[in-house]
């Protein structure tokens, strides 16, 4: 009797295993597609964000860029002046990983950098060349202005950005700079009472003094003297960052050599430089001396040396006791030969003549009479002197012929030859990131959050400033020492109170780079 209904038991076990292999099977296959649905649905009516955009910049609506123009930009072009005009073209999110334009410049974050300028630049310049140092890790700024830079509409825009500083060139700062230590020693004295250049020179050097105070009492650790037409090119670092490039530095180094790189524009247009210029005659420091002697003629171009204009770099200082500018390229030591080094990628971008309104501007900027022997007196290189003469006397149309034989590059077949030897090279980096900003509408929204108004105190000052700074074409006055109020204690304890120290070098000066006669002597001597 068992065997005989020993099958009829497992037939039904069997039906049942089958039944929830089946049920199981579809388990597997519904719930994919359901959670597939749930997650298209709740997508489709806006619950789940897209992770792309959790960093875009507040009221941007995460919109990709050309999606839609910025209502804020348009109002910011209408009401704003015309240098400002193409800073806010677009708003859109293009650098997604920065929470707002503020870039907090309270950071924690070590190093801390701090970059002076002295400048009379509009907002057009300034701007760009503010935040692409924001973003490759500058949080201070220092700005010694003049000119337009001291402008109500200027400045105010200016004082509203965290981690600025504005200086204004009042008759209480130059009587202040009047009685530095500087006008007593020699480093400096064979460029005092000169126009132009000369005194251009003196007054950074006066302002990068002032400047090394204000960043030790704010912390910095290193200080940095650049032009608003110089851009720093953080080559070489684990990341794009000039605070990463720092903080690699040696402890026991004092001061890191930027080598310049000079701009190399292709065309006669260019209005925007910093986005418009990709081509960069490199350094003689980056470039086998056999290629930049050998390539020389090709690349001068029968231009007076190998650069246009300076060649020998700028440099950063690390903050510490006894320190002191030592011209606008260099820093010194009142008690030490500072322990230097210099960086074998990293450069610095100089924007010189790329555009051809520079030829104008230069000159209208000196009074200084169009000869040979005069303008020896006004501008210490070569080509600045044959830059002043031509926009002296020459009509537009020469002017424009000039401006193609010795600036621009337009032969093509020699452009890609000099690409290959390594003399010019192409640098995207900067272009990227300023365009990035201006598309992410960080410009228009630093114009749009300024104050309308100024205080009446505040207001004075920048009245007083452009007064005292402004010089006409017919006059032009050399550095000298005015001063007859009260200087602040604090910074002469800290800028005049330092002991004598036995030696004083003579400041560097822009320099031209090697010609083929120095090569050729040292190789006779050797």
């Amino acid at each position: 009797m068992t065997n005989h209904y020993a099958p009829m038991r497992s037939a039904p076990q069997s039906s049942a295993s089958q039944t929830f292999t089946a049920k199981l099977l579809l388990l597997l296959t519904l719930l994919p597609l359901s959670l597939a649905a749930l997650a298209f649905v709740l997508q489709w009516r806006g619950g789940i964000p897209d992770p792309t955009t959790r960093w875009s910049p507040p009221g941007s609506h995460h919109l990709f860029p050309g999606m839609e123009a910025s209502p804020l930009s348009s109002a910011v072009v209408r009401s704003s002046s015309s240098d400002c005009v193409n800073l806010g073209r677009s708003a859109s999110p293009s650098l997604p990983y920065y929470q707002n334009w503020k870039f907090d410049s309270a950071s924690n974050l070590r190093p801390k950098i701090v970059i002076t300028t002295s400048t009379s630049a509009g907002l057009d310049q300034i701007l760009p060349w503010m935040f692409y140092h924001k973003v490759v890790g500058v949080g201070t700024f220092f700005l010694f202005v003049e000119g337009k830079a001291a402008s109500p509409e200027v400045s105010k825009v200016l004082e509203s950005i965290p981690g600025v500083k504005v200086i204004y060139r009042t008759k209480e700062l130059e009587e202040q700079q009047a009685r530095s230590r500087i006008w007593n020693e020699t480093w400096l004295s064979s460029f005092f009472y000169k126009p132009c250049n000369y005194e251009l020179f003196v007054k950074q050097s006066l302002n990068m003094e002032m400047a090394i105070v204000r960043a030790r009492d704010a912390g910095m650790d290193w200080i940095i003297h650049l032009d608003t037409d110089e851009l720093l090119h953080p080559a070489g670092a684990k990341e794009y960052s000039l605070r990463q490039l720092l903080l690699d530095v040696p402890g026991n180094v004092d001061m890191v050599i930027f080598p310049n790189y000079e701009s190399s524009v292709e065309r006669d247009d260019i209005k925007e430089p910093f986005t418009e210029v990709s081509m960069f005659k490199r350094n003689y420091d980056h470039v086998p001396k056999d290629t930049y002697f050998g390539m020389y003629k090709e690349s001068t171009r029968g231009n007076p040396n190998y650069f246009l204009t300076y060649g020998n770099g700028k440099s950063a200082a690390r903050i510490q006791d006894h320190l002191r500018p030592n011209g606008a390229h260099r820093w010194h030591n009142y008690m030490k030969t500072p322990n230097e080094i210099k960086l074998e990628e990293a450069a610095v971008l100089h924007y010189t003549y790329a555009r051809f309104s520079d030829l104008t501007s230069r000159r209208d900027r000196c009074g200084c009479k169009p000869t040979r022997e005069d303008v020896k007196r006004c501008f210490m290189l070569e080509f600045d002197r044959a830059a002043f003469i031509i926009a002296s006397t020459a009509t537009e149309e020469e002017m424009l012929k000039w401006y193609h034989e010795h600036i621009v590059w337009d032969d093509k077949d020699i452009r890609i030859k000099l690409l290959r030897k390594g003399i010019l090279t192409r640098i995207y980096a900067p272009m990227a990131i300023i365009q990035g900003l201006r598309e992410s509408g960080v410009f228009s929204s630093v114009i749009a959050s300024a104050p309308t108004t100024l205080s009446k105190e505040k207001f004075l000052a920048t009245i007083d400033s452009s007064n005292s700074s402004r010089a006409t074409a017919s006059e032009s006055h050399p550095s000298r020492k005015i001063g007859r109020s009260r200087e602040s204690k604090a910074t002469a304890r800290k800028t005049l109170d330092i002991e004598v120290a036995e030696f004083q070098e003579v400041a560097v000066p822009p320099l031209s780079p090697p010609v083929m006669d120095d090569n050729q002597l040292s190789f006779e001597v050797q």
